[in-house]
């Protein structure tokens, strides 16, 4: 055990290793005299950096402390609401208030946005669609004049045809659409009752070429002697009326598809129109309903309109409508294939130029309707059934315009036309005709 004496030096007490690195323990753990330690307290009491805070002075630091850290963050909260548009996120219900509305907006713009993306879209893709339908058309346009000009061609003046053709093209008569109305010699009544009716005449049938483009012609050949009286009685006719495109063709029901083909080959050489239409001369037509129905097909560049039907292929002797060729439709019994009704139908103006280059070479049946499907069955073409092309006669159609659907033609379908056309035409006409003006007022 050690001991201090009276004398002994503090300095060298405090030089002890237990306060010379500050892990030492006070009083030490060492024994000491009473004086010394007294002496000790106050050496310790020297060293100390100054007196010791009261408990006063400690409560008034720390509430000033408190209110220093209150300050500061007072201050700051409200320059984060100032920078956060005001979003007082202190409050849980408001903060997902206005969360929920930050989120609808979001939802309301992406919406917003989306539909303008899809309105910019569908109108690219209109547009694109609008210039394909242009391109389909022009480079029909192009096949067709280039496959005329090839059947033109002849092995000594081939070049000399070519020109010909272009200043043939650009000298047709522009029209939106050739009614030709198929006749006979025996018919001047019938062609009188559809001029005293639905067809204009006179300086009406001029202007409604001129400020319509719509062509009517009755549509006929000659007789098997030229210069005969049949042919003087028609030319007669002609003088009088004006209304007819004469075909070169021997005249003869059992010919009607040689007329046909004639009739639309003439036509198009005569006229540039986006359709060409035959109709016969017993069916009641309404001019402004036929034009509309039409000018809904008008972008299409091969469509082939009319009443389609399928029936059957008839192969016994004598009978009416008798297919002499029934055995190329396969099995007895068997059905043709779809084809418009010959009362009336129409074609667009590139199948009216395919029937002309292809003339000399299209199939003729029996009956001109089924050779005119016949032609375009292995074709492009739309087929448009158009129910309205085919009403019956009062009280058919009367029913049908009085509900606002007016026919645009009328007949029987057991005479395959308008039974006794003559005496009825007038009557027809007045029941289920659209009026006058209908036709002028029509928009194409």
């Amino acid at each position: 055990m050690k001991h201090f004496s009276k004398g002994t030096n503090i300095k060298l007490l405090l030089s002890d290793k237990n306060y010379k690195f500050g892990v030492g323990l006070w009083p030490p753990m060492h024994p000491v005299w009473p004086w010394k330690q007294k002496q000790l307290d106050n050496e310790y009491r020297k060293m100390r950096p100054g007196k010791a805070l009261s408990g006063k002075a400690i409560f008034v630091l720390c509430i000033a402390s408190f209110l220093s850290g209150s300050l500061f963050t007072s201050r700051t909260w409200t320059h984060y609401k100032d920078n956060n548009h005001n979003i007082p996120i202190s409050n849980p219900d408001d903060h997902f208030t206005n969360l929920a509305e930050i989120t609808t907006d979001c939802d309301h713009n992406k919406r917003k946005l989306v539909e303008e993306e899809s309105a910019d879209i569908m109108g690219e893709v209109t547009k694109t669609h609008q210039a394909l339908q242009s391109l389909d058309k022009t480079i029909s346009a192009l096949e067709m004049e280039l496959a005329v000009a090839r059947t033109s061609k002849s092995d000594d003046d081939g070049q000399n045809n070519k020109l010909e053709l272009r200043a043939s093209n650009h000298s047709l008569q522009k029209a939106f659409a050739v009614i030709g109305i198929n006749t006979a010699f025996s018919s001047k009544k019938r062609r009188d009752s559809l001029r005293q009716t639905w067809m204009p005449t006179g300086e009406k049938l001029k202007k409604l070429e001129k400020e319509k483009g719509i062509v009517i012609r009755f549509v006929i050949g000659h007789c098997a002697t030229t210069g005969g009286v049949l042919d003087k009685a028609i030319d007669a006719e002609e003088d009088e009326h004006h209304d007819f495109l004469r075909l070169n063709h021997v005249e003869g029901y059992h010919q009607l598809s040689t007329k046909t083909r004639l009739y639309f080959s003439t036509a198009i050489s005569i006229w540039d129109a986006s359709f060409y239409v035959k109709v016969d001369d017993d069916v009641h037509l309404n001019l402004g309903m036929l034009v509309t129905s039409l000018a809904r097909h008008r972008s299409k560049p091969r469509v082939y309109i009319g009443c389609m039907k399928s029936g059957p292929v008839l192969s016994q002797k004598g009978v009416k409508y008798h297919e002499p060729e029934y055995w190329k439709f396969g099995e007895e019994g068997n059905k043709y294939f779809r084809h418009a009704t010959g009362q009336i139908y129409a074609i667009s103006k590139d199948l009216a130029a395919y029937i002309s280059i292809n003339s000399p070479i299209l199939h003729r049946y029996a009956n001109e309707d089924v050779s005119l499907g016949a032609w375009f069955i292995g074709l492009e073409v739309e087929h448009v059934d158009d129910r309205s092309l085919c009403c019956g006669t009062p009280p058919d159609c009367e029913w049908k315009a009085r509900a606002g659907n007016v026919c645009a033609a009328s007949f029987d379908w057991s005479c395959s036309g308008i039974c006794k056309s003559v005496e009825r035409m007038k009557d027809v006409h007045t029941a289920c005709g659209e009026g006058d003006d209908a036709v002028w007022n029509v928009y194409l």
